[in-house]
């Protein structure tokens, strides 16, 4: 009788990906970040163990956004006290926090849970061409 083979955390091997920003669409780039993070391109994947690779984002504030999002759509904060809500577009956020703006967006398609934070550690995002990981990257 097979038996389907459930990966553990220390069987587990990790790589390092590089990921070029530069003319990519944002939505499919996060997409792809997400599924690298969570492990679910190999074929160990197992849904309860982090089974994902390091992703390294060069490049962040080149990539591309379809339609008028740049200008229409919006970021919320709020600290909990009365009138504190604040506001961002997404130009704005792009110009001055490119690595918060993706992070957002890539929790959103992990789990919430205490899995998907240190999935989600494992991201990596730098506004220029270099990065202090050429070490770990072997390809």
């Amino acid at each position: 009788m097979n038996i389907t083979k459930m990966a553990k955390a220390n069987e587990i091997k990790r790589e390092w990906i590089v990921l070029d920003a530069e003319g990519k669409i944002f939505g499919r780039l996060v997409a792809e970040v997400a599924t690298l993070l969570r492990g679910k391109h190999k074929p160990c994947y197992t849904p309860n163990v982090d089974c994902g690779d390091f992703v390294v984002i060069i490049n962040a504030p080149k990539v591309k956004f379809s339609g008028v999002k740049l200008e229409d759509k919006e970021y919320f904060t709020h600290s909990g006290y009365f009138g504190s809500t604040k506001s961002k577009t997404l130009k704005e956020m792009l110009e001055k926090h490119p690595e918060k703006l993706y992070k957002l967006a890539v929790r959103g398609m992990l789990p919430k849970t205490k899995l998907g934070r240190a999935m989600i550690k494992k991201l990596k995002v730098y506004c220029d061409g270099n990065h202090p990981h050429s070490a770990q990257v072997s390809k």
